[in-house]
């Protein structure tokens, strides 16, 4: 039988204190849901899954010592830098 082992992960402080600098300036909430690392027991398979950050019914998937951000999923990338002017044309 499989065992599957999961770890949750916190979010950096400056990652988040980031986020929730460019959500007041755009005058939203964010809501941060912490990720984790999955662990398949007896092997050497992990998976880390990333913080998810909801913002104005986007989610936002970030890993912690990244400078981008993903909107919904991995293949939609973004400077973290950039997502203020983002959250504004939504």
């Amino acid at each position: 039988m499989v065992k599957i082992i999961k770890e949750d992960l916190d979010i950096e402080e400056a990652l988040k204190k980031k986020l929730e600098f460019i959500c007041s300036f755009c005058n939203t909430d964010c809501v941060i849901q912490n990720g984790s690392i999955r662990t398949i027991e007896k092997t050497n398979l992990s998976y880390v899954e990333p913080h998810r950050i909801k913002i104005k019914g986007i989610t936002f998937l970030a890993f912690n010592y990244e400078t981008s951000i993903y909107i919904e999923n991995l293949s939609n990338k973004i400077l973290i830098k950039d997502l203020e002017e983002y959250i504004k044309s939504i």
